[in-house]
């Protein structure tokens, strides 16, 4: 399945007194990258609202982490589809320091049609499956690492 990886610098105002990383976090850098994820597969969020009406609402997330994170720190975050169902889309996330490993987790997102009666979760359509079935791993690495993070 597709992967994406991005660089983000841990800045001080994502730690806590202790000069270490708040675990909330990792929840933003998980959007971040699942949004760029998307990006990544043509299917940025903005283009599927305005061309298909279809929002990606997280629906569940969870996190285990492993090593302290701290002011400065480089970190290389690792997006990856781990799951398709009918209606969702499951990206697991893995944030590493080089090569170690400082926490893990998942996305939950669900596949939404907005319409002028509300949302509904609707299947997702057989060509976006086969975008995210892809055996492609991009990387952001000749980037600069995302400062604003």
């Amino acid at each position: 399945m597709r992967m994406n990886e991005i660089d983000i610098l841990v800045n001080w105002g994502d730690t806590d007194k202790a000069g270490i990383v708040y675990y909330p976090n990792y929840f933003k850098w998980f959007d971040i990258a699942g949004h760029q994820f998307f990006r990544s597969c043509n299917l940025s969020p903005s283009q599927l609202e305005s061309e298909r009406n279809i929002i990606l609402p997280l629906l569940d997330v969870r996190c285990t982490f492993e090593q302290p994170l701290l002011y400065e720190d480089l970190i290389t975050v690792r997006t990856s589809v781990d799951e398709i169902q009918n209606k969702t889309i499951k990206l697991s996330h893995e944030v590493f320091k080089g090569e170690i490993r400082t926490g893990y987790g998942y996305e939950l997102r669900g596949w939404v049609k907005q319409t002028a009666n509300g949302i509904k979760a609707v299947p997702i359509p057989n060509d976006v499956v086969a975008i995210l079935k892809e055996n492609i791993h991009t990387n952001g690495k000749n980037l600069k690492p995302r400062f604003n993070a």
